[in-house]
């Protein structure tokens, strides 16, 4: 029986060291592929575009170990329909997306390209893990040796053994994590929901974006939001995604407001 094939990709580029970091975490549980964009594509979402349609092997090593690798000149989404339909000669059981240079949190954790490949695998039906560490923004979109990844390498084992052993809810297409700066291996998980706060608030001077910082309303804040574990309680925060963005409402309500208003 072969191995259970893992993809890892994200979307620093495939010459960050976080991306090292997990394969280096996730070595020993499968038959691991690596295929990621060619350059830095933080913030591209699920974003489907690409400068080139031809993916080049790349030389990539942990300690005398040579991994199968790719660098694909497109977006993080891109990258893993690549690896999926032209790659993987068989089904992956899981794709890892990061680790992320920067947390991915509230209510615009989709503008993340971690989490658009991750969305991407998903909406093949692939399981699919995305993980950040949260650190100042100064390094979000670097490939800084000052960061440690060890514990973020730590919990992406975990949850990737996890979800290795185990099928998610049939309504759960992947988990987005985010680990605190501050955390340690002993660190507490816990499962969260995305908050529908903002977590980075754009900045504006003399009407051009000068960059971001980190706006969190804490008398709002929801108790079991994802930032409220990272941001409050320097948890590692653990949420449930679907692709499935309809609101959970009742549509036959929801006509009749819209059929009111027609009136």
């Amino acid at each position: 029986m072969p191995r259970p094939l893992i993809i890892v990709t994200n979307d620093d580029g495939i010459r960050s060291p976080g991306i090292v970091a997990a394969v280096s975490a996730l070595r020993g549980l499968g038959e691991i592929i690596v295929v990621a964009p060619k350059e830095q594509q933080s913030s591209a979402g699920r974003a489907f575009y690409w400068r080139n349609r031809h993916a080049r092997k790349y030389r990539f090593r942990i300690g005398n170990q040579q991994v199968l690798a790719y660098a694909v000149d497109a977006s993080p989404a891109v990258s893993i329909r690549y690896a999926l339909m032209l790659i993987a000669t068989r089904k992956p059981a899981l794709v890892v997306s990061g680790i992320n240079y920067g947390e991915n949190l509230g209510n615009g954790l989709t503008i993340s390209g971690t989490v658009g490949a991750a969305l991407e695998a998903a909406a093949d039906a692939v399981p699919a893990l995305a993980i950040s560490l949260a650190m100042e923004k100064e390094f979000h979109s670097t490939h800084s040796t000052a960061i440690d990844f060890a514990v973020a390498g730590h919990f992406t084992r975990v949850f990737a053994t996890r979800m290795l052993k185990t099928k998610l809810p049939a309504r759960v297409q992947l988990l987005n994590v985010n680990v605190p700066g501050n955390a340690s291996r002993e660190t507490p998980w816990r499962v969260t929901r995305a908050s529908q706060q903002s977590y980075f608030r754009s900045l504006v001077n003399r009407g051009r974006f000068v960059g971001y910082d980190i706006h969190v309303d804490l008398e709002t804040l929801e108790r079991d939001s994802d930032i409220r574990a990272v941001f409050v309680d320097h948890a590692v925060s653990v949420t449930p995604l679907t692709y499935d963005l309809t609101a959970r409402v009742s549509l036959l309500a929801v006509r009749r407001i819209l059929s009111d208003a027609e009136s």
